[in-house]
């Protein structure tokens, strides 16, 4: 069945020729599905119902529909899994600030880096999303908080940089007044586990997205333990590419480093990190480990991330301690991963 949202302008107001409809037709249609979020034609009101009939037996609006919806009165936080026209599942999250909601966009169903600590690893890469499936997240997001979502950040499940061209037609839709959503791509975030000539490559594009590197160790030794990707892009390599990508763009890049008790998170291992980004202009976003149930590794006890922490301020590197959001309902950092679809048989 053909994906209303995937249409651009042209394509669309063919769409309505052929079903005998003025062209106008195609910008109200284009409404109802990004800025109403709509994805219920028969909902689509100023739209005949002769033509709200004929789009529904013919076309599916969004790449995704809402399979279940769980949310965390702790902290507001949603948690909800999209299926695919394929039958895939896909998990994304929603986050509630001061400044209003960010959601946690997905760039590929499961995750082919292997990184020892993430969920998303876990059974490794099933394909990439299209563009047009992470355009639908965020406004399926919007659809459960019935609100406009005023940050996107691309660190859900997989490695965005390794889906590079879905990952740059989205960013421009995202960013797109008149035919996307009209977000500033100064309120995106995009992660990478290191891709090294993805991350030149994404400095040449100049958009002022903000980089994260997933960075979780300070050394290469350790690095190549966690992340295997590692073994490809040594340290010295990413930093060099980080480093680029600022002069390219002007971004500050954000690393992250993940606590893991009695891994990564000794008073060396703080020093070690400060050596290493003292002549970056970076900022460094400490994240206690979320606990996944199938893996071995602990959350570092508080006192020794407040540690961590203070070496990297005394030695004047800019840190931050993420809030856990989510943790309650495995919505928060690491903790999504690929499930099994179900399938209704009939």
């Amino acid at each position: 069945m053909a994906v209303l949202l995937e249409l651009d302008l042209k394509a669309m107001q063919q769409l309505m020729h052929h079903y005998g409809e003025p062209a106008f037709r195609a910008k109200q249609l284009r409404e109802w599905l990004i800025t109403k979020h709509t994805s219920d034609v028969h909902q689509m009101t100023n739209l005949s119902k002769n033509l709200r009939q004929k789009l529904a037996l013919n076309h599916q609006a969004y790449p995704l529909r809402i399979d279940q919806i769980q949310y965390s009165a702790e902290d507001q936080t949603y948690k909800f899994t999209a299926l695919t026209c394929d039958e895939e599942m896909i998990e994304v999250v929603v986050l509630k600030y001061d400044y209003g909601y960010s959601v946690c966009v997905s760039s590929q169903i499961g995750c082919a880096m292997g990184c020892a600590f993430c969920a998303s690893a876990q059974g490794g890469l099933v394909r990439n999303c299209t563009a047009t499936e992470m355009i639908a997240q965020v406004l399926l997001a919007e659809q459960i908080v019935n609100a406009r979502i005023g940050r996107v950040v691309v660190m859900g499940m997989g490695e965005p940089l390794h889906n590079y061209q879905n990952l740059i037609q989205f960013l421009r839709l995202l960013n797109d007044p008149d035919w996307g959503l009209g977000i500033s791509l100064r309120h995106v975030t995009v992660s990478t586990c290191g891709l090294v000539p993805q991350i030149r490559r994404l400095a040449a594009e100049k958009l002022p997205v903000t980089l994260a590197l997933s960075l979780h160790a300070p050394d290469d030794t350790l690095r190549q333990k966690l992340m295997p990707i590692a073994e490809k892009y040594p340290l010295a390599d990413v930093v060099l590419a980080c480093r680029y990508y600022f002069k390219m763009t002007d971004r500050r890049i954000s690393f992250e480093y993940i606590l893991i008790k009695d891994v990564n998170d000794s008073p060396h291992q703080a020093k070690l990190l400060a050596q290493l980004l003292s002549k970056e202009n970076a900022h460094v976003n400490l994240i206690p480990y979320n606990k996944v149930d199938f893996l071995e590794w602990e959350m570092s006890q508080n006192n020794q991330v407040q540690a961590f922490a203070t070496i990297l301020n005394k030695a004047g590197i800019s840190v931050t301690i993420r809030r856990q959001l989510g943790d309650d309902i495995d919505a928060a950092c690491g903790q999504l991963r690929r499930r099994t679809a179900r399938i209704e048989v009939k």
